[in-house]
């Protein structure tokens, strides 16, 4: 293994398990904290160390973070449902905003002065226009965002009164897809995600709900940037380079640039599967934004970074792939 070990927190979560992968398959010592809440320790590779706890744990992080001679830290341990964090906004900002407030003293506290923190492109709320740039206004529409929004803002904070601790905060549009290996997918048969749902019904798991059909798009369904789960964590090991070599405190968008609305991603996983799948349309959703497409230009300017499986037909095999060797996934969804 090369470098420092890194500590990736919720790696046992859908987008943690990839980035863990990522990061063993470039050789690279990783060490786990996850509370299971969302997560799975099947989803790791057998030999990567564990940890089962929280990481508002001061204790237990600090303990982890020294006995492991941690370098960096990848922060994925989180809450991310929408409209739950309409239903349930303490839940967010006790999860996302003060655990992170406890996991960074925990860092300052152990010297540890690199941290990539998963943030998500909800900062913006409805954004004034398209594509998104990192400088564009964030005015968050939900819990969700804001409890986001908030952890950055105490980074940004952070780091100007400390120039030693460099946080990169990585704005994550749609995260889609499953590991090309199938070593890894999205397990969590909650998740509100539209491609999970779709994939569902394609595999007979209920009809999807089309959630509003009115919104100001070309098509009068909610428009979003995908990118695959794998660009996305390859996206954090360049973020770790970037740090490694000297990098200072930035945020970055993380997506493709190309937006697909609802009944666009319905009809490409159609296409696949040559024939209709089971739909309904439903309310709008609390707290969805309109249209979220990303400015990839800070990213690949930025980031030794460029896009492997930048296609939605990919994003939408690989998930299919992955949920159809998943019975017990697909079995949970109906219960």
């Amino acid at each position: 293994m090369t470098g420092p070990t890194v500590l990736v927190t919720g790696g046992a979560g859908y987008i943690g398990s990839h980035a863990v992968l990522a990061l063993r398959d470039s050789c690279r010592d990783v060490v786990v904290v996850d509370n299971l809440s969302t997560g799975v320790r099947e989803a790791l590779p057998h030999d990567v160390p564990f940890h089962l706890g929280e990481v508002a744990d001061a204790r237990l992080l600090g303990k982890v973070l020294r006995e492991h001679d941690i370098g960096t830290v990848m922060h994925f341990a989180g809450s991310i449902s929408v409209p739950e964090s309409v239903a349930d906004p303490l839940k967010y900002y006790r999860n996302n905003t003060c655990a992170s407030l406890s996991l960074a003293r925990s860092c300052v506290d152990a010297g540890v002065d690199k941290l990539i923190f998963s943030s998500t492109a909800a900062v913006y709320g409805t954004p004034e226009a398209s594509p998104v740039r990192e400088d564009s206004a964030t005015r968050p529409i939900n819990p969700y965002g804001a409890s986001k929004l908030m952890t950055e803002t105490m980074l940004r904070d952070l780091a100007a009164s400390r120039p030693s601790f460099r946080p990169v905060c990585l704005r994550y549009f749609n995260v889609a897809g499953a590991d090309p290996q199938g070593r890894s997918g999205q397990r969590d048969p909650k998740s509100t995600g539209l491609v999970p749902a779709a994939v569902a019904a394609a595999l007979g798991h209920g009809a999807l709900a089309i959630m509003g059909r009115d919104y100001d798009t070309r098509d009068g369904t909610c428009e979003r940037d995908y990118i695959h789960v794998s660009d996305l964590a390859q996206a954090h090991l360049a973020a770790l380079v970037y740090l490694e070599a000297g990098g200072g405190p930035k945020v970055i968008n993380c997506g493709y640039g190309s937006g697909y609305t609802v009944l666009e991603v319905i009809a490409a996983l159609e296409s696949i599967l040559g024939r209709e799948i089971a739909k309904r349309n439903a309310a709008r959703r609390p707290g969805d934004t309109v249209s979220a497409v990303s400015d990839t230009s800070l990213m690949k300017a930025t980031l030794d970074w460029r896009p492997r499986y930048d296609s939605l037909d990919v994003i939408l095999k690989s998930a299919l792939a992955w949920r159809e060797r998943l019975p017990s996934a697909a079995d949970a969804a109906d219960r």
